[in-house]
């Protein structure tokens, strides 16, 4: 029995969509999501051509947002949510960059983890 492709579905006419940004300090990860939570389309510096320390930096985080901003205009999108997590210098890039292409932006949300106690610390060193 031949094995049957299946055909990939496509998402049309979605108008509010969330934009997940994970930026770090090695990368930035920007995946755009239906507000179901259903992946839209994802990119990252590294899927656009920058290595090592440049995958970083505020312009690969705009290229990204930029690159996937066309693809967002061609699905119909016009009010993006983003959710921003981590401490990179890519969050506030990938926002300016969504605002220049046209899109709105409706909410910002900062979802960045943080230890109401912590982990328990090491025990006490002895010289």
């Amino acid at each position: 029995m031949a094995y049957k492709k299946s055909k990939k579905r496509v998402h049309k006419n979605v108008e509010t969509v969330v934009a997940h940004v994970k930026s770090s300090f090695n990368n930035t990860l920007v995946t755009i999501t239906t507000t179901d939570g259903d992946v839209l389309m994802r990119c990252s510096s590294g899927a656009l051509g920058y290595k090592g320390t440049r995958k970083g930096t505020p312009y690969a985080a705009t290229q990204i947002a930029g690159k996937l901003a066309k693809d967002m205009v061609g699905l119909g999108v016009r009010v993006v949510e983003v959710n921003m997590q981590g401490p990179g210098s890519g969050r506030d890039s990938v926002v300016r960059a969504l605002q220049s292409s046209g899109l709105g932006i409706s909410i910002l949300r900062d979802v960045t983890p943080i230890p109401h106690n912590g982990t328990r610390p090491p025990k006490k060193r002895r010289v």
